[in-house]
């Protein structure tokens, strides 16, 4: 049986963790509990979020906390974003860590593709048995 550990979208989402870890522990000590605390929690919660849905029962259960995934990758594009207009951190790893984030946003998208036919095909079978 596969787990989340087999997914490459997973283990991205772990790298991209580690780098925003990193990235803010050079942002200043006052934003601490400001745009620190919010990147680090989006990018921890991409990673929780496909193990979580990865260990649901059925697709359509591993879809919604897929698109929760999904969600988090926006919000910590944003807060990328954010940390570059006032240059927050080092402008390399701001742009390596958005490079993961876009990467780990096609792999959602396809891998939330992929789900949804699955879900389709098991909701057709239930339907034609």
């Amino acid at each position: 049986m596969r787990t989340h550990k087999d997914l490459k979208v997973w283990k991205d989402s772990i790298l991209l963790a580690k780098e925003i870890y990193e990235l803010t522990s050079t942002y200043p000590v006052q934003e601490k509990f400001g745009i620190v605390q919010q990147m680090r929690r989006a990018a921890v919660s991409i990673a929780s979020n496909i193990s979580e849905g990865a260990a649901r029962r059925g697709e359509k259960e591993f879809l919604r906390f897929l698109y929760i995934a999904a969600g988090s990758v926006s919000e910590l594009s944003t807060q990328l974003q954010i940390s570059e207009l006032i240059e927050f951190g080092d402008a390399q790893r701001r742009r390596l860590a958005q490079q993961r984030v876009d990467n780990v946003a096609r792999m959602l998208r396809a891998l939330i593709r992929t789900m949804k036919v699955r879900a389709r095909n098991a909701a057709t079978r239930s339907t034609n048995h």
